[in-house]
C-alpha cells in the first residue's frame, strides 16, 4: 500500500516542478528529493534507536517526541537551499508552522506510518504552490525518511517475541516475503491507476470556476486519505495484537500491578490489549506510581545520593517517594530483574501506605522485606510464562554507577 501512495504523489512533483516525465528528468527529481531530503529524516531518526528498544509497538505506530526539533532543522535546511522573498517567506513559515503542530499531534497518535501518509500527502498537495516545490516536497520526504527508519529499526524486536524456536531469520525472511508481495501489487495498482486515470491534470482536477473547486474535486484527494487510513488502521491492530516479551516500564509497571493487586501474573499474549500504546509513560497507582528514567540530580541531592543508596544497599536500585510519584533510578548494568525488585518495593510501599491508620517511618523497609518473602516465586511464575527479566529497555533513561 506504501508503494501504492507514492505513484501518484511522483506526478504530481513532476508537474509542480514544471518538468515533464523524461526519465532524465525524474531521476533528477527524484535523488534531490528521496535522496537528499529523506537521507536527512534517516540520519536524524537514526539517533534515536534506544527509544524503539524500548517501545517498538509505539515507535511503529505512535507517539515520535523529537519530531517538532528534528522538522524544525529540516526547514532551516530547506530555506538554505533556496532564496525567497519577505513576503514569501513569512507565508512559508506560517505555513510549516501549521504543518509542524499538526505533525506534533499526529505524531503521538502515529510516528511511522501517519509521518509516511503525512509526507505523501504534502507530495500530493505540491501542485497548489509550485513556487515553493522544494520546500513543500523536500518536507514531506524528510517524513517519510524518519518514517522508514522508525518502521525498519521496529521490525527486529517485533519478530524477536515470535521466535520461540530460535527461528528469527526464517520469520524475518517470512515477513519481509509478504511485504514484497503486497508491495508488488501496491505498484501494479499505482501504475494502473496512474497511467488510466491520472495521466493528465485534467484527469486528476475535475474542472470548475475555482481552483480550490478543481481540488476538492481531486481523484488524489479522496483516495489517499482513504488509503492512508486503512494503511494506519491495520498496523494499529496489527501491533495491538502483537505481544512483546521484553520488560520495559509500561510492561513492568502492569505485571507488578497486576501481581499486588490480585496475586497473578498474565503472559505477553494476555497482556497485550491492555498496553497503552498512546501514553506507555502514564503512572499506574496499583504499581507504585513509578516514574523511572529522570536523572539522577533531578531526583536526589548529593549531600543525600549515599543515604539513599545504604536504604538499599545490596540492590542496582534507588527509591525515592514523592507526594505524586515514585522515583527510581537503576545502576548502570541493572537487569530486568533488578527493576522487577524496586517496582514492587514501591507497590508495597504506596499500598502499605495506603491502608496505614497512621504515617509510618519504616514503610520502605516493611515493603522491602515483602518484596523479599515472595519475590522468588514471582520470578519464577513470569519466566515460566515466557517473559525475559534478563534485561530492562528503559530507552533513554538515566541511569547512575555508584
Amino acid at each position: 500500500m506504501m508503494v501504492f501512495l507514492s505513484i501518484s504523489p511522483l506526478q504530481s512533483l513532476l508537474f509542480a516542478a514544471g518538468l515533464r516525465p523524461t526519465p532524465a528528468q525524474a531521476t533528477a527529481v527524484s535523488w534531490i528529493l528521496k535522496d537528499g531530503m529523506q537521507h536527512v529524516g534517516k540520519l536524524i531518526c537514526s539517533n534515536l534507536g534506544a527509544r524503539m528498544d524500548s517501545e517498538p509497538k509505539r515507535w511503529r505506530i505512535l507517539g515520535l517526541h523529537d519530531v517538532h526539533g528534528a522538522l524544525c532543522y529540516a526547514v532551516i535546511l530547506l530555506i538554505s537551499l533556496k532564496e525567497l522573498l519577505l513576503h514569501e517567506l513569512i507565508l512559508l513559515l506560517a505555513f510549516l508552522c501549521h504543518i509542524i503542530k499538526i505533525l506534533i499531534i499526529l505524531a503521538f497518535y502515529a510516528a511511522a506510518d501517519v509521518l509516511y501518509d503525512l509526507g505523501t500527502g504534502l507530495e500530493v498537495m505540491s501542485p497548489l504552490c509550485p513556487h515553493l516545490f522544494l520546500e513543500v516536497a523536500g518536507l514531506g520526504n524528510f517524513a517519510k525518511g524518519m518514517a522508514v527508519v522508525a518502521a525498519r529499526a521496529t521490525r527486529l524486536p517485533i519478530y524477536s517475541s515470535f521466535a520461540k524456536e530460535g527461528n528469527l531469520s526464517d520469520l524475518f525472511a517470512k515477513g519481509e516475503a509478504i511485504s514484497t508481495l503486497f508491495n508488488v501489487l501496491g505498484l501494479g495498482a499505482g501504475i494502473h491507476l496512474a497511467s488510466n486515470i491520472c495521466s493528465s491534470m485534467q484527469g486528476k482536477l475535475i474542472r470548475g470556476s475555482f481552483p480550490i473547486l478543481k481540488i476538492l474535486n481531486t481523484l488524489q484527494l479522496v483516495v489517499a486519505p482513504l488509503l492512508s487510513i486503512i494503511h494506519v488502521y491495520s498496523v494499529c491492530e496489527e501491533m495491538r495484537a502483537t505481544p512483546v516479551n521484553t520488560l520495559n516500564p509500561q510492561r513492568t509497571a502492569m505485571i507488578v500491578a497486576e501481581f499486588v493487586k490480585t496475586g497473578k501474573i498474565s503472559s505477553p499474549a494476555d497482556l497485550r490489549y491492555q498496553e497503552d500504546l498512546v501514553f506507555p509513560e502514564r503512572l499506574i497507582e496499583d504499581a507504585g506510581n513509578v516514574k523511572v528514567g529522570r536523572s539522577l540530580h533531578e531526583v536526589v541531592s548529593p549531600s543525600k545520593l549515599r543515604q539513599f543508596k545504604e536504604t538499599f544497599h545490596e540492590e542496582k536500585f534507588l527509591l525515592n517517594r514523592g507526594s505524586r510519584w515514585t522515583d527510581m533510578i537503576l545502576e548502570h548494568d541493572a537487569t530486568g530483574e533488578d527493576a522487577l525488585r524496586g517496582w514492587m518495593v514501591a507497590a508495597y510501599a504506596s499500598d502499605m501506605e495506603r491502608l496505614a491508620r497512621e504515617p509510618s517511618t519504616n514503610i520502605s523497609q516493611e515493603a522491602y522485606e515483602k518484596m523479599n518473602s515472595v519475590f522468588s516465586p514471582f520470578l519464577a511464575e513470569l519466566q515460566a510464562k515466557g517473559w525475559h527479566t534478563d534485561r530492562f529497555l528503559d530507552g533513554t533513561g538515566s541511569r547512575f554507577v555508584f
